[in-house]
């Protein structure tokens, strides 16, 4: 069933959908109507991680999120982190500890770790953290540089 209209407010900006089918998945709605191809579909069953965005600043993973689901939240992707501090720390920490790689998995760790440090706060031991992003997976490393963004993300400067 496809309901008139669809309002969401993704990345500070709202839009207006139309024919929006009640299945359809966050994912296929920011990736296919929105163009916003950064948030990135790995696995399609919320095992990878690569899909999390934040919908009021909690991560989710919008591979297993129908967009009718989030009518009326703030939906951030890795494209919004300009407008996100957290974000943009984050980003800056996963650069500054060479933690990008092949780059497919960065977005849904970078936004799943601003989620988790929205959530606990920088004073959130290192485990923790570290631990909050198991279901995130990175298919191209052994994890070093990860760990070490995230000390840099839950350390570094404001």
């Amino acid at each position: 069933m496809t309901r008139p209209l669809l309002e969401l407010r993704v990345n500070d900006r709202k839009s207006a959908l139309a024919g929006v089918p009640d299945d359809e998945r966050l994912l296929d709605t920011l990736r296919w109507r929105l163009g916003l191809k950064g948030t990135k579909e790995g696995c399609r069953t919320g095992d990878c991680g690569a899909c999390t965005v934040l919908v009021d600043g909690r991560s989710t993973l919008s591979c297993l999120t129908l967009t009718r689901e989030v009518e009326g939240t703030a939906v951030t992707t890795i494209e919004g982190t300009a407008a996100d501090a957290e974000l943009r720390r984050v980003s800056a920490a996963f650069e500054k500890a060479g933690a990008l790689q092949c780059g497919y998995c960065t977005p849904g760790f970078v936004v799943a770790l601003a989620g988790l440090l929205k959530e606990r706060g920088r004073s959130a031991p290192l485990e923790e953290l570290v631990d909050g992003l198991q279901g995130n997976l990175c298919r191209c490393t052994g994890y070093a540089a990860i760990v070490r963004a995230v000390a840099e993300a839950r350390e570094g400067p404001p």
